[in-house]
């Protein structure tokens, strides 16, 4: 089956997920493109040469990157200072090629190799310990980055993607059985006799009786008791 013209565009993009494109990612702003709602010159990770790219693709003209999105620099790579690290979790989920690891309140470590430069853990940060460091010396754009590069990068974001809304689609099966388990309480409840709505009334009373003494007597001073 022929690949549709956004499949042809997002082929040709750096996969960094950056979001300096206006867009939530490569591909929606291929889909763009391909709907004519955006320009060929909103992605700076992929710098000129991606203009050009692009431009070869659909028959265009080379035009400078927008400096609205950025400028085309050096690839750089997170570091995180590990001594100030909180372990706060939040650049794990901000990073769209699950390129972090780490767990609650534990230091979070990023895999270089790993890293697509995109620079989206760097605001959610609490306590500024993730830093971006230029790793390409002079190389920009494309001349920093590999097709190899973008298509391993893609694929991450695409499995990240797919966990994502597999752990959605889990948990909200968990509030659904949740909420069929109180509905069949409450209708249980309802069906109760007379009997033994009574039997539960009294256990609670004694409950209520048995909590408000504890509470009296945590209250009392030692020598009143």
């Amino acid at each position: 089956m022929p690949k549709s013209l956004a499949d042809q565009i997002e082929d040709l993009l750096p996969q960094t997920q950056c979001t300096k494109c206006g867009y939530q990612g490569c591909r929606p702003y291929a889909q763009a493109i391909s709907d004519g709602k955006a320009e060929i010159n909103q992605c700076p990770p992929g710098g000129i040469e991606g203009v050009a790219r692009l431009a070869g693709l659909l028959g265009r003209a080379v035009i400078p990157i927008n400096p609205v999105n950025g400028a085309e620099r050096a690839r750089p790579v997170a570091f995180i200072d590990e001594s100030l690290c909180i372990g706060c979790t939040l650049c794990i989920q901000a990073c769209p090629v699950d390129a972090i690891v780490g767990a609650a309140k534990q230091m979070h470590t990023i895999l270089p190799s790993l890293c697509t430069g995109c620079d989206l853990c760097v605001a959610p940060c609490p306590v500024d310990c993730i830093a971006m460091i230029p790793v390409t010396g002079e190389r920009t754009g494309w001349a920093a980055w590999s097709q190899q590069d973008a298509d391993a990068a893609r694929e991450r974001h695409d499995l990240r993607a797919q966990r994502l809304q597999r752990e959605r689609e889990e948990n909200e099966a968990r509030l659904a059985a949740k909420a069929v388990e109180k509905m069949k309480a409450v209708t249980a409840e309802a069906t109760n006799t007379p009997e033994e709505i009574a039997e539960k009334e009294r256990k609670r009373a004694i409950i209520a009786a048995a909590m408000e003494r504890a509470r009296v007597k945590a209250a009392t001073p030692p020598e009143q008791k």
